[in-house]
């Protein structure tokens, strides 16, 4: 297959289409990926998020042409990668490890890949240079690789991988090694790098954060299967499963059962014998088994009585944005509360008797 086969589609706004994707590494074994479908718009930071083992750098590679699929379709630019290796792909991948040459300025790192297509001189210094700025590394041409810091040594990653001008970066938790104020700041940068190149940004995490604060969607997976895609805002505040409710963010989780049905968008929940008013993004019947996902900065917490849940506090937690408060409902379940007003919240201590209340549209239900 050429590489002129990859050319973008004109005016085809999706990047990556993933079309029942399977991935068997022992024939009989478990899937690697089952049946994976999505697909991901030109311009956009998508990224796939989950535990370790759950497909998704496995996704990524089959994307980036490292890893043959099973069955089903991968197309980029609207064109059937089929086969193809990656360097007839209109892809780039970060890699976790670097992996870039200590014997070679930075520079030559980025040139690499240029020289081995035999790219014309003066076209590859402008281009490495164009690089180099975009990575605001401009005076750093001529730095051995291995006299930068851990930060300049991702820049040169991304450089390398953009100086070949994909049409889609592809990133395997490329900030995983690096401590967490310079995470915070690569992270800054790959948003930064994402608005100024314009182009489609794939990228692998298992941390939540990352994934909320840098993306435009989000896929989560779970044992080689997509739980969920949405917004960031939709994955938090809507999450579709129990497994999505409580990887993303701080969740109570409650069993119950649905005791009465108040809308088709709102039910009653006997949880062990407190009844909890939720929304269900489902239909869902009466005494159908549920799970009701709350989150910790959704419960309200006061020493003034409250038409909710009465309960007593049995472990307090200073976390610096907000105070933790570990309570026992009476006769019923332990919850947990994120106390955000932190003068409010320095009244409380363990023993206190206090009234529990949150929004019905605080609390979701979710089918077992």
């Amino acid at each position: 297959m050429s590489a002129q086969a990859f050319a973008a589609v004109a005016g085809d706004p999706v990047a990556v289409e993933i079309r029942n994707v399977s991935k068997a590494y022992d024939s009989g074994g478990p899937l690697a990926l089952d049946n994976v479908s999505l697909s991901i718009g030109r311009g956009e930071f998508f990224s796939l998020l989950g535990p370790s083992g759950c497909g998704k750098t496995t996704l990524l590679r089959i994307i980036g042409g490292f890893e043959p699929l099973t069955s089903g379709q991968v197309l980029i630019d609207g064109a059937d990668a089929g086969s193809a290796p990656p360097y007839l792909r209109s892809t780039n991948m970060i890699f976790q490890h670097l992996a870039l040459f200590p014997h070679m300025n930075v520079f030559e790192n980025i040139a690499f890949g240029l020289r081995r297509k035999n790219v014309p001189e003066i076209e590859l210094r402008e281009r490495v240079r164009k690089a180099l700025a975009l990575v605001q590394l401009d005076e750093y041409g001529s730095r051995m690789a291995d006299q930068l810091s851990g930060g300049q040594k991702q820049r040169v990653a991304m450089a390398r991988a953009m100086v070949n001008e994909p049409s889609v970066l592809l990133l395997d938790e490329p900030l995983a090694a690096l401590d967490l104020q310079l995470r915070i700041q690569m992270q800054d940068e790959l948003r930064r790098l994402h608005k100024s190149s314009g182009r489609t940004f794939i990228y692998v995490t298992h941390d939540q954060g990352e994934a909320m604060s840098m993306s435009n969607r989000i896929g989560v997976m779970r044992a080689g299967k997509l739980e969920q895609i949405g917004t960031p805002e939709e994955i938090y505040n809507q999450p579709r499963t129990r497994f999505v409710a409580a990887f993303v963010g701080h969740t109570n989780l409650l069993d119950g059962v649905v005791s009465r049905i108040v809308s088709d968008r709102h039910v009653e929940v006997d949880c062990k014998g407190t009844i909890v008013e939720a929304v269900s993004p489902s239909l869902l019947k009466l005494q159908q088994a549920v799970t009701v996902a709350l989150r910790y900065e959704r419960l309200k917490v006061s020493r003034e009585p409250m038409n909710g849940l009465r309960a007593v506090v049995v472990e307090r937690t200073y976390l610096g944005q907000a105070v933790r408060l570990e309570v026992l409902v009476d006769n019923g379940p332990g919850l947990t509360a994120d106390v955000q007003d932190i003068p409010a919240a320095a009244a409380f201590a363990k023993g206190d008797r206090v009234s529990l209340a949150f929004d019905a549209s605080a609390a979701v239900a979710l089918p077992e």
